[in-house]
């Protein structure tokens, strides 16, 4: 019954509305899964290299870097991207705040997958080291592409939302 109610015309209910934010989530999440999925598959390939694991971890921080540039870069411009359906995203306290609850909760469990490579990592060698786990630098690794995945990237993008009209 409560559904049914009517709360005024599509121009009178507040902003944002339905469609702006299922935009907002599928743009932020398509960011963050594209992010993660880079970056697993970036590990997997250097795995499977021949270089040696300092030689690997070096690639690593550079091509993440790289991939880091451009998950911003992309959610800067989609933050401007005019939709021709729904329109712009007008910043506001409700669309950052799904900005960042999107980014955490439906996109961070895709960095599972690149934290098990990690871990994986972590005693990769250590063995003829007399040690059980030699490479903590492999999770900090993780730690800082979830804080990158988590805070930095849906960052860029609520500050690149547009201004709200007035």
């Amino acid at each position: 019954m409560v559904d049914h109610l009517p709360v005024g015309t599509e121009a009178q209910r507040p902003l944002p509305r339905h469609a702006t934010l299922a935009l907002l989530v599928g743009r932020i999440t398509t960011i963050k899964l594209a992010y993660w999925t880079a970056l697993t598959a970036l590990e997997i390939a250097l795995g499977a290299s021949d270089l040696s694991y300092g030689d690997r971890f070096r690639a690593s921080l550079a091509v993440a870097f790289a991939f880091t540039l451009a998950a911003c870069a992309w959610a800067a411009w989609s933050a401007r991207d005019v939709d021709p359906r729904v329109g712009a995203l007008e910043r506001s306290l409700p669309t950052v705040a799904t900005a960042f609850m999107a980014a955490s909760v439906v996109a961070t469990p895709a960095s599972l997958p690149l934290l098990f490579i990690e871990i994986r990592r972590l005693g990769e060698g250590c063995v003829a080291r007399n040690e059980l786990l030699c490479h903590w630098e492999a999770i900090w690794y993780w730690v800082a592409a979830v804080a990158i995945g988590t805070i930095v990237i849906p960052l860029v993008f609520a500050l690149r939302m547009r201004g709200r009209r007035t």
